[in-house]
This record gives C-alpha cells, sequence and structure tokens, in this order.
C-alpha cells in the first residue's frame, strides 16, 4: 500500500497540503535554526563554568653564575595554581542570556512554517488559477471553432446572411484564444517553477521524481478567526493587537527582548571587581654541607578594581540598555505592521466575497442567458453574429474572472491566518 501511494498522488494530482506540507519539510532554513538553537544552549551550559584553572611549573631564583640548583637558599622548584571566578553572577547570567537567544528558535521556526505555507499557498493557486482557465478556453475554443464553421458555411451559402466582416471577427476571436492559451500556459509553467524550488528534493519523502500536475480541484480554506471578518462595524486595533499577540514573530521577539534584559544585567556586573584565588609550592634542594631546608607555600588572592567606569563601563550598560529599548520598538513596529496589514487582507476579504456572491448568484447566469438569447435571435433570423460572438466571449471572461476571484480569495484567506497562527503550533 505504501508502494502504491505516491502513485496515487501522481494520478490525482499534487494537492495545496501536500505542497505546503513537502515544501516545509524541505525547507533547509529550519534545520539551520535547528543548528543555532543547539549551538547557543550547548553555549549555556558552557557559560555557566567556571574558567579552566591555570597550573604553573617554573624554577625560581636560580643563579646564574653556576646554575647550581642547591647553590642559593632562595632557588626552588615552583608549582602553582590559580582559578578566576568571574565577576558577580556574571555567569549565572549569561548562561540565561544565551538559553532565551536559544529559546527564540522554535519560534521562529513555527513562523518561518507559516511563512513558508503562504509562499507556497500563493504560488500553488496561481498555477491552480492558470490550469483551471486553460480548461475554461479549451472547453470554449470547440465552441468558437463550430462558430467560425458557421460563419464560413453562412457566407459561402448565397441565402446567409453573415458578412465577410463577421467571418473576419470569428477567426480573430478565435486566434486570440489561442493567444489567451499560450500566455496561460506561460504562467502555468513559471508556478511550477516556483513550486519545483520549494518540493525539489522533497520527492525522496514524497515519491515524486518529478513535479506532478497540479490537483484540479480547490481547496478549502477557512479563516482561523472568521468573527473578526464578519460585515459591520470592523474590529478595534486594540482587539486585533490583543488576538496577534501570541503571533511566534512576536514571541520570538520577547525571548530577544528578555535576552536584552539580562544583557543588561550582565553589562552592569562589570562594576564588581573580578577575583582570582593562587597558590603555589616551592621545591628547595639541600644546601651544598647537606643541610635540609624547608620547602614554600604560597597563597594569594587577586582582584581588580573597576575605578574608573565613566568612560567603559557606563557606557557599556548604557548600550545593553539602548539595545534593549531598540527591540521593544522592533516589536511596537511590527505589531504595528501585522494590524495594518489585517486590517487591508480583511476588506480586501469583504469586497471579494462580495464579488462572489454577485457572479455566483446573479451574473453568471445572467452572462449565460445572454449568450443563449443571441444565439437563439440569430438561429432565428432577428440577431447579429458578431452579437453571439461578443456574448460567447464576455460569458467565458465572466467565468475566468469568476475563477481568479476565487483565487484571489484563497489567497487573502492563507495571509489573513498567516496573522493568527500561534506560538505553541508545531
Amino acid at each position: 500500500l505504501c508502494l502504491l501511494l505516491p502513485l496515487q498522488a501522481q494520478a490525482v494530482g499534487m494537492t495545496l497540503e501536500q505542497a505546503v506540507a513537502g515544501a516545509q519539510r524541505n525547507d533547509p532554513w529550519l534545520t539551520r535554526s535547528e543548528m543555532r538553537q543547539q549551538s547557543l544552549e550547548a553555549e549555556s551550559t558552557a557559560a555557566a563554568t567556571l574558567p579552566d584553572p591555570v597550573v604553573s611549573i617554573g624554577l625560581a631564583n636560580l643563579p646564574t653564575d653556576t646554575f647550581d640548583f642547591d647553590q642559593e637558599a632562595m632557588t626552588q622548584l615552583r608549582l602553582g595554581v590559580s582559578q578566576q571566578f568571574p565577576r558577580g553572577d556574571s555567569r549565572e547570567l549569561l548562561s540565561r542570556r544565551l538559553a532565551q537567544l536559544g529559546a527564540q528558535h522554535p519560534l521562529q521556526r513555527v513562523d518561518r512554517q507559516a511563512q513558508v505555507a503562504v509562499t507556497v499557498a500563493h504560488l500553488w493557486l496561481e498555477a491552480y488559477r492558470a490550469q483551471e482557465s486553460i480548461r475554461l478556453i479549451e472547453q470554449d475554443r470547440q465552441l468558437f471553432e463550430h462558430l467560425v464553421d458557421v460563419a464560413q458555411s453562412s457566407y459561402a451559402s448565397a441565402h446567409g446572411r453573415t458578412s465577410q466582416q463577421d467571418l473576419v471577427r470569428a477567426q480573430l476571436e478565435l486566434t486570440l484564444l489561442e493567444d489567451r492559451l499560450t500566455l496561460l500556459h506561460q504562467r502555468l509553467d513559471t508556478s511550477r517553477s516556483g513550486l519545483a524550488e520549494w518540493l525539489q528534493g522533497a520527492g525522496a519523502a514524497d515519491g515524486w521524481e518529478v513535479l506532478p500536475p497540479i490537483a484540479s480541484t480547490a481547496p478549502a480554506l477557512y479563516p482561523l478567526q472568521p468573527e473578526l471578518l464578519m460585515p459591520g462595524a470592523p474590529p478595534s486595533r486594540q482587539d486585533i493587537a490583543r488576538r496577534l499577540a501570541q503571533h511566534p514573530a512576536l514571541l520570538s521577539l520577547d525571548r530577544r527582548i528578555a535576552a536584552g534584559d539580562t544583557g543588561v544585567a550582565l553589562a552592569e556586573q562589570k562594576y564588581r571587581p573580578q577575583w582570582s584565588l593562587n597558590a603555589s609550592y616551592g621545591y628547595r634542594d639541600d644546601d651544598p654541607l647537606a643541610g635540609e631546608r624547608a620547602d614554600f607555600f604560597s597563597l594569594g588572592v587577586a582582584f581588580d578594581l573597576p575605578l574608573f567606569t565613566a568612560r567603559r563601563q557606563d557606557h557599556q550598560v548604557q548600550s545593553a540598555v539602548a539595545s534593549t529599548e531598540a527591540l521593544r520598538s522592533e516589536k511596537a513596529l511590527l505589531l504595528r505592521k501585522l494590524v495594518a496589514a489585517f486590517e487591508t487582507a480583511r476588506v480586501r476579504l469583504l469586497r471579494l466575497e462580495q464579488r462572489r456572491d454577485l457572479y455566483q448568484s446573479r451574473l453568471l447566469r445572467e452572462m449565460h442567458e445572454q449568450a443563449e438569447a443571441s444565439l437563439s435571435a440569430y438561429t432565428s433570423d432577428n440577431g447579429d453574429f458578431a452579437e453571439v460572438v461578443r456574448s460567447r466571449i464576455a460569458e467565458l471572461n465572466a467565468r475566468i474572472d469568476a475563477l481568479e476571484i476565487e483565487i484571489e480569495r484563497l489567497k487573502v484567506i492563507s495571509q489573513i491566518n498567516y496573522f493568527f497562527v500561534t506560538g505553541g503550533a508545531a
């Protein structure tokens, strides 16, 4: 059964869900993010550890006239060890800051997956629009070819009312349809190339060595927050901002802001001294007369004095504070951008819904009735052949316009759903 599934997928066509899932699995950006998170987590663990102790071995006070180790009483072989202790809570704060920076990556991956879903959805829908437009034109091309044949027969007949101008008009419309088909095939190829950029390489998982054709059925997309899209009074910007607060892009900035606050506390630790402890043991040889000499043991503490802070520590803290405030401003700007983008998408969706209802309830039916009426009038010798052609072209254009409205509607819904992706999504 597992072996047959890829063949079934190729036979039915690639659905929007398959394209999005394949693109998300095949996105190397996600792997890079995971590696960066692992790197930061490893650095966080390492930062919490004390620096390695320093061991020193040396000769002290060796006489330069004879270089005899037992000649002078102060000559000794020294073995020492020293341990440095970072300033204040620097180790804990640095470890926490790196962990906070690492915590933003899962949220960034959720945001990236949502962005990939929107991008791939737009490419898939563009390919579907071109494919379905080609199908609609191919259906009507036979009708126009038949109209050309009718015009030629009527023109050739002595009793026909078709003029040479009607014959030329029918042939011209057929040629224009061929040009539209060529343009639509170009758009289809372009969209499929864009999809291949995301899906090429995912074939090992999906069984697609070659990108399959687009499925012939439109996807069903529904908005995540339908109550915000009801006609009437628009929701307040405060309500929209509240609902957008859990967006992974904003939560990721929260992690960076938290890391920035920790960075401020880390910079403040530079006002505190840095300590080091050192101990050494000095071995002395017996004197030349075989008299025993005592060995030496030394113990010491060293620390620096951050006295001149005006041009170093003060500016380092000021820099950390400014960087964190810049991140808060970046979050405010991003939230404002998301709110404005949602409001624009909401208005556009409502207008597309109105046009969609108009086409489905009245316009398509009226266009079809007009085309049938003009054809009936012509066959009854009461109509004009040019009017028959115009009405058929208008009906075809109306069906293609209805398709484009539906595709634009689905694209807007996919964009709106991106706004309401939450940080807890997979």
